[in-house]
């Protein structure tokens, strides 16, 4: 072969990959219609929904495309995030989440719990470790233990639940544009096809809901 039909062969596959690359998202591809969608949260706000579990290696490994993209999200859009429970084995970590959420440290803290599973390997969904680490993470022992016990929690821990069920949730990351559009790392392939599917699912059920109008 020449080289100028190689390059010509070589400009054609990049220009493919390229196109590839800007395509939009496809239903049933990089995401699904949800059969069965689910009333949102948000208001006039279109709401996007983490499923997330601390366990996970693949939450570990979103977090950080998720935080960026979070920090630009336009003025119309909530995100919240939901720890998936799917199972009771998912529960313990689950209820850390919305323990540290009732005393003010889920912030501060949220990022350093996936660090201690992932990396140092803490087992957290152990009930004493867990509260010894969040002591030497200066959060209060008996604060922390009200709040994990409290009425509050014990009641999001099982809206949790009733919200995996409702949009079917069994893997994790999984994420939901507006109580009807799912996507997640499987279907996206990398966590920068599955932001870019977000901002054109944002796009999607921003214009829906001005049709509704």
């Amino acid at each position: 072969m020449n080289m100028k039909k190689w390059l010509g062969l070589a400009g054609l596959f990049f220009a493919l990959v390229a196109a590839s690359a800007g395509a939009a998202s496809q239903a049933g591809r990089e995401y699904k219609a949800l059969a069965a969608p689910q009333p949102v949260d948000s208001g006039a706000k279109v709401e996007v929904t983490e499923f997330f579990w601390y366990g996970c290696p693949h939450c570990f490994d979103l977090e950080p495309f998720l935080r960026k993209w979070t920090a630009k999200l336009p003025r119309d859009v909530e995100f919240r995030r939901v720890p998936a429970i799917p199972s009771e084995r998912w529960a313990p970590l689950a209820h850390t989440f919305y323990t540290l959420e009732a005393i003010g440290e889920l912030d501060r803290l949220h990022g350093e719990v996936f660090d201690a599973v992932h990396i140092d390997r803490v087992n957290l969904g152990d009930q004493k470790i867990q509260l010894e680490w969040m002591a030497k993470k200066g959060v209060d022992r008996k604060k922390f233990s009200d709040a994990w016990n409290s009425f509050t929690v014990q009641s999001k821990l099982k809206r949790a639940a009733q919200l995996s069920q409702a949009f079917d949730v069994t893997g994790v990351p999984t994420l939901i544009v507006d109580g009807k559009y799912a996507t997640s790392l499987s279907m996206a392939g990398s966590p920068e096809q599955l932001m870019r599917t977000l901002d054109e699912l944002v796009v999607k059920a921003r214009g829906e809901r001005g049709k509704k109008k």
